[in-house]
């Protein structure tokens, strides 16, 4: 796809592709594609052009045909009421998210649905990631364009030059591969503690810089980072029905693998309880995505309009301390609601703008213009690790 775009805008009239790449390369419109098996084929059609007819594709049909058909939804999510409230507002302002659970209790299944209620790619985007995807070698065959948000997980034991990109002949890395989509971290302490610490400045910039001694190439990578993690290495700290076998000294190296400065970049917190058999079997089918989605794309919608005036900013997320003063002031009332919860919880100085992040986010799903006393409650509770108990465990 790059190659027939750059076609296209160097004014070539066709381009001749592997048989299993035209589709793709076809998405490109105004321009002749033409699939071939093998060289004779090529010299065939060089000698008689009208052998074959190029290889047209409905591109607008194609990425809007397929754009909801999701494997996962919601609906199949039993209970867990408040974990998939907070994936839901994690979704409407873009926002960051772990989860802190034990074995068991649903955080890499709700994750999995997280793009079910995402709001939809844009032809734009979608261009852009199937471009990214080609070059990496990662559409499947005869694949056109991309039509969903990409989700990676990348298994803990994952590489740095695997996880940014690089190596030998540069080549994007599984941030780069989220672009417009989410990166999910399975059991985050059990990462490298380098390689994670490699994620702090991609998720502030949205891009990453590869610097080597025979190139420089930077990538894109606008992507919501979801983790999730068990409590302590056995996974059963504080779950009133197994007994934990851990030390203290344990939690804290365990937790400390996680760094204050990754853990600042993250906005939204919250603690998983596994569902007893009796609940599960008696709770009815969870509310289907559909529904959420559609509540989160009139949450961004809002803030598309908010922020139309401001480059590269596109949800709550992305605002500056400046914008968050200008747009998620809270009233006094609800400002001393903040304060007092600080000064109760032994919130850290990093929750506030979070918080008030968050809190804007929350009336935007309730189509408020002001940040309310209900809001900034929600958003508090979304501040787990920040509590003194979790500092003295050594988060």
């Amino acid at each position: 796809m790059p190659i027939a775009i750059k076609a296209r805008a160097e004014h070539f009239r066709g381009l001749i592709v592997p048989k299993a790449n035209e589709h793709e390369a076809a998405v490109v419109d105004t321009l002749e594609v033409y699939g071939m098996n093998n060289i004779l084929e090529v010299i065939q059609f060089l000698n008689n052009p009208s052998l074959l007819e190029p290889c047209i594709v409905d591109t607008r049909k194609e990425f809007y045909e397929h754009q909801y058909d999701f494997e996962l939804d919601f609906a199949d999510v039993r209970g867990q009421e408040n974990v998939k409230r907070a994936l839901e507002v994690a979704a409407a302002g873009g926002h960051n998210l772990i989860m802190i659970g034990p074995p068991g209790s649903g955080k890499s299944m709700m994750a999995k649905r997280l793009p079910s209620i995402l709001p939809p790619l844009s032809l734009s985007e979608s261009l852009e990631t199937t471009q990214i995807h080609s070059i990496a070698g990662k559409l499947p065959r005869d694949a056109g364009l991309i039509t969903q948000r990409p989700f990676r997980s990348p298994h803990h034991t994952i590489s740095e030059v695997a996880l940014v990109g690089g190596g030998a002949s540069p080549m994007p890395g599984e941030i780069t591969l989220a672009h417009n989509g989410v990166l999910f971290c399975d059991e985050l302490p059990e990462f490298n503690k380098h390689t994670l610490e490699v994620l702090r400045q991609p998720l502030e910039d949205r891009n990453i810089t590869i610097s080597r001694a025979k190139y420089t190439v930077t990538y894109p990578c606008s992507f919501m980072f979801i983790a999730s993690m068990n409590p302590c290495p056995c996974g059963y700290y504080g779950d009133p029905t197994h007994h934990c076998v851990c030390s203290p000294g344990q939690i804290q190296r365990y937790l400390s693998k996680i760094s204050g400065p990754l853990l600042d970049r993250i906005d939204i917190q919250c603690e998983i309880a596994p569902l007893p058999f009796k609940d599960i079997s008696q709770a009815s089918q969870g509310e289907p995505s559909a529904a959420i989605r559609e509540r989160v794309i009139q949450a961004r919608t809002i803030q598309t309009e908010r922020f139309k005036n401001y480059r590269h900013i596109h949800c709550n997320a992305q605002m500056s301390e400046r914008m968050i003063h200008q747009f998620a002031e809270p009233s006094t009332s609800s400002m001393d609601l903040l304060r007092n919860a600080m000064e109760r919880l032994k919130l850290s100085a990093r929750a506030y703008n979070r918080i008030l992040k968050v809190a804007r986010t929350i009336a935007d799903l309730e189509a408020s213009d002001t940040v309310q006393m209900q809001h900034i409650a929600e958003a508090i509770g979304y501040r787990n690790l920040d509590r003194s108990d979790w500092a003295e465990r050594g988060l």
